[in-house]
């Protein structure tokens, strides 16, 4: 696929998802907790998780109203997960997409409810009552990957080791191992609830399961080298702040070169997934978004 037709396709699919989420995301909860979590998921951040839904269901010939509502309940719980990792009792960040954080524009109570009532959302937008759009067999299933990659088996228990591990030396099974679960989990699932929406051969299924956990690996080892090379203008968050806070990073136990090396190999571990999926050029865009996700410079 080249850049053009890709940058076109991501253009549809990103107003297909930012429209989504202006509607489903109330304005109207009460006490101002609507424009607090709208504060936090609209406007901003690359919605990767999003487009990894939206390219694997369709590789895979998939239902693309199901995959819609499955990629806003993506990007629901990856905003959720940054409002809540953001407050001063996590890490304390102060700037996230370039603008304040939801605690320090609504306050941390606020800021709490928001993130807990996005991640509520989610599971609705998955779960729409007539059944037409997703099949409550589809249903059950997407509630069920996306619940995995956010919980203790993923997210929450990648961020809880990640805690734990502040000022402590991790060889790099044990990085691997937290990266995979507070990074790698959700982009992975993302990939893989794109898939399920459709008619996936279980050779197909395997490989974009690779696919997903080789890129949601990159993702953090790229994320480990932006902090370290890039200021928080162009980061549009804070940069330097895991070596400030002291926290294991590819870069501090590999090294610079070696960290971009390592994100070049897993770039290639999910070009090759893909290869032997047997989705050949339905999987065109899917190969894009592992090139950006290496390449990115934010």
């Amino acid at each position: 696929m080249n850049t053009s037709d890709f940058e076109a396709w991501a253009r549809q699919q990103l107003s297909d998802v930012e429209q989504a989420l202006e509607a489903w995301v109330p304005p109207s909860a009460p006490a101002g907790l609507g424009d607090a979590m709208r504060y936090g998921v609209l406007d901003g951040g690359k919605r990767l998780r999003p487009l990894l839904v939206m390219a694997a269901c369709q590789a895979v010939g998939g239902n693309t109203g199901a995959a819609l509502r499955a990629a806003v309940a993506a990007e629901l719980i990856h905003a959720y997960s940054l409002v809540h990792d953001d407050m001063p009792c996590m890490d304390n960040d102060v700037l996230r997409r370039g603008k304040p954080t939801v605690h320090v524009k609504y306050g941390q109570a606020q800021a709490m409810l928001a993130g807990d009532a996005m991640q509520a959302l989610a599971f609705e937008v998955l779960t729409p009552e007539d059944g037409a759009s997703v099949p409550p067999v589809l249903q059950a299933r997407l509630c069920a990957l996306l619940a995995r990659a956010a919980g203790h088996a993923g997210m929450a228990g990648g961020q809880a080791i990640d805690l734990a591990s502040i000022g402590q030396a991790l060889d790099e099974a044990a990085l691997r191992d937290m990266h995979r679960r507070k990074t790698g989990a959700l982009l992975q699932a993302s990939v893989q609830m794109g898939a399920a929406c459709g008619g996936c051969t279980d050779m197909a299924w395997r490989a974009l399961g690779d696919y997903g956990a080789a890129i949601g690996l990159a993702f953090q080892v790229v994320d480990d080298i932006l902090d370290v090379t890039q200021a928080s203008e162009t980061l549009g968050k804070t940069a330097g702040k895991d070596q400030h806070h002291n926290k294991p990073t590819y870069v501090s136990l590999l090294g610079l070169t070696a960290a971009r090396r390592h994100a070049e190999e897993l770039r290639q571990q999910a070009q090759t997934a893909l290869a032997g999926s047997g989705l050949g050029a339905a999987a065109g865009v899917l190969a894009v978004l592992a090139d950006k996700v290496v390449e990115r410079e934010n």
